[in-house]
């Protein structure tokens, strides 16, 4: 596997300044949050720094993907924000070459979520949202809640942003939904929601 440095070059040139700088962050926090979680440190830290690779390609590019590597329709429904994650996911196995399945997930859902997230996943998709250049309502909450409950705090940052977007009369994927879903939904004793 790639060390940091030179994954960091490879994604440089596909970001802004300003998202260069965000991913350096969560890289840092999906790291910290994998080593307190007992994530896989390495995979971790390679899906956060590759997370927003295709934030900024062409919109129209990124719905053609959609369309042609056959991933969910329902994509094209919501909001474009979230073709970057699972189109990042395919053009990091197809122009970087990684094709670890876990770390391509991470990236695949670092926006929507799943139920049944793995931890390499939980970790970048909280660092996506606590990471130390994010500032906006209710994010010292959830970074409070990292420190203690990984899954507790996730929980927080998808009420979170479904109040944000249905202030702003926005639709919620349902993916995110499910996602809350699972993890607040009682579990049988001896079940944990930290899935490895």
């Amino acid at each position: 596997m790639m060390n940091r440095e030179e994954a960091y070059k490879l994604v440089k040139p596909h970001l802004t300044e300003h998202r260069y700088e965000h991913t350096i962050g969560v890289t840092n926090t999906a790291v910290e949050l994998a080593e307190k979680y007992g994530a896989d440190v390495r995979k971790t830290e390679t899906a956060a720094i590759f997370h927003d690779y295709a934030k900024f390609r062409p919109k129209d590019e990124m719905r053609q993907m959609v369309v042609d590597f056959g991933l969910p329709k329902d994509l094209l429904d919501y909001s474009t924000e979230l073709l970057h994650a699972p189109v990042g996911a395919i053009l990091v196995k197809k122009e970087i070459g990684i094709k670890d399945g876990e770390i391509l997930d991470a990236i695949h859902y670092h926006t929507s979520g799943r139920p049944n997230m793995t931890l390499i996943e939980k970790c970048v998709f909280l660092a996506d949202y606590i990471e130390p250049g994010r500032k906006f309502p209710g994010v010292e909450e959830v970074r409070e809640l990292a420190t203690v409950d990984l899954d507790q705090a996730i929980v927080q940052s998808i009420k979170n942003t479904v109040n944000f977007l249905m202030k702003k009369n926005q639709p919620v994927y349902p993916a995110t939904f499910e996602t809350y879903n699972d993890l607040v939904r009682p579990r049988e004793k001896g079940e944990t929601n930290g899935r490895k």
